[in-house]
């Protein structure tokens, strides 16, 4: 069973952003490229986050872009049944002020911060007990 209070994260190589596609659009080939991509569709809106490089320059009419993201990985997998995973690492990163945007999959989860922010994202993160490493 993994301790909600001690988790393992990475940091993994390369910038991501994360966009937004006007609604209806259809799903450009770029969004779905590379290690890390997710797509989701809401009313209203298509979010993508994708590596920063695989979004043309200059972006497409419509389409907003959020550049500078640095994922870290949280190392999983983590059954259902568990609860707090997500939040002993986002209260921590809320406490230092630091913005996130997160994704989950069906084993982990990934929490973007900017890369600015990412030293006082890693200093949070391990004074609450968390291991942070490199990929």
């Amino acid at each position: 069973m993994t301790d909600p209070a001690q988790l393992m994260l990475s940091i993994l190589d390369g910038e991501v952003v994360v966009s937004q596609l006007p609604p209806g659009s259809p799903l450009p080939g770029w969004a779905t490229s590379g290690d890390l991509w997710a797509v989701v569709g809401a009313p209203g809106e298509i979010s993508v986050v994708t590596a920063a490089g695989n979004v043309p320059s200059p972006p497409p009419a419509g389409l907003r872009v959020e550049a500078g993201w640095v994922a870290l990985r949280l190392h999983g997998p983590f059954p259902f049944h568990l609860t707090g995973i997500l939040a002993a690492v986002l209260n921590p990163l809320r406490d230092a002020g630091v913005g996130i945007f997160t994704l989950s999959t069906f084993d982990t989860d990934y929490v973007l911060v900017k890369r600015e922010r990412l030293a006082e994202a890693v200093s949070a993160l391990r004074a609450a007990g968390h291991r942070v490493g490199e990929g």
